[in-house]
């Protein structure tokens, strides 16, 4: 299963990225000032996925993507693939297991582990 995760870009801007249970990131979404926002974004991308409208696009150098349309509102754009089928299966992805995705947060540098004195005396 796919997750949500949270971090910040590097003008600290909140962004989301769905991320596939393999660890890839398949879609980023747009920039967003506080991070409320970003998780709100994602409570709505999360309820609105069966009228989510997928666009799909190829670049001009032969190169795959998608973005999500919920609402008249673009959401997120996905990563580039190399064909179609590998474009299809990320969305697919989304669709399965968007709605029932954790969310993680890493837009805090907190470090989850105490630091540890290796070279006691």
């Amino acid at each position: 299963m796919g997750v949500f995760v949270i971090t910040k870009r590097s003008n600290d801007d909140y962004k989301f990225e769905f991320v596939s249970r393999k660890g890839k990131t398949i879609l980023t979404s747009n920039s967003y000032e506080l991070r409320f926002e970003c998780e709100e974004e994602i409570e709505v991308l999360k309820n609105s996925l069966p009228e989510a409208i997928f666009m799909r696009f190829k670049t001009s150098s032969g190169k795959f993507y998608f973005r999500l349309i919920v609402d008249k509102k673009e959401m997120a754009t996905s990563r580039k693939y190399t064909t179609q089928l590998l474009m299809q299966r990320g969305i697919d992805e989304i669709i399965r297991s968007g709605a029932n995705s954790e969310l993680l947060d890493f837009s805090t540098n907190d470090f989850v582990f105490p630091e540890i004195d290796v070279f006691q005396d």
